[in-house]
């Protein structure tokens, strides 16, 4: 088992029998849901290759987002990131928050290891 920069209560992403587990939040707090997905999606693919993988390898997804209002921007920032024939399996759903109250997204995948 591997973990990536781990904390006292999360790990930026764990490596286990070839595959990585990563969740990321938005760097940017302010600005649209297309601002917040597109710098959550530029951590996510540093966070992925520091850990041995790449968005091309990318397994399942799962999207949480504050109000499904936000889908299309989400949608279209998430479109613009991902290379062409590489989407994974994806769940998107609406909570009621996210533990910062400016976050709009947020998302948690698995992906396998190069």
């Amino acid at each position: 088992m591997e973990r990536l920069n781990p904390a006292v209560r999360y790990a930026d992403a764990t490596g286990f029998c070839g595959l990585i587990h990563a969740v990321e939040v938005p760097a940017v707090e302010a600005g649209d849901i297309r601002a917040q997905t597109t710098s959550m999606l530029e951590q996510l693919e540093t966070t992925l290759e520091k850990a041995g993988s790449g968005k091309d390898r990318l397994l399942m997804a799962t999207l949480y987002l504050v109000d499904m209002a936000d889908y299309e921007g989400m949608n279209e920032a998430w479109t613009a990131w991902l290379p062409t024939g590489c989407a994974p399996a994806r769940a998107c759903v609406q909570v009621v928050r996210l533990a910062n109250p400016d976050w709009r997204v947020e998302i948690a995948v698995t992906a396998a290891q190069a």
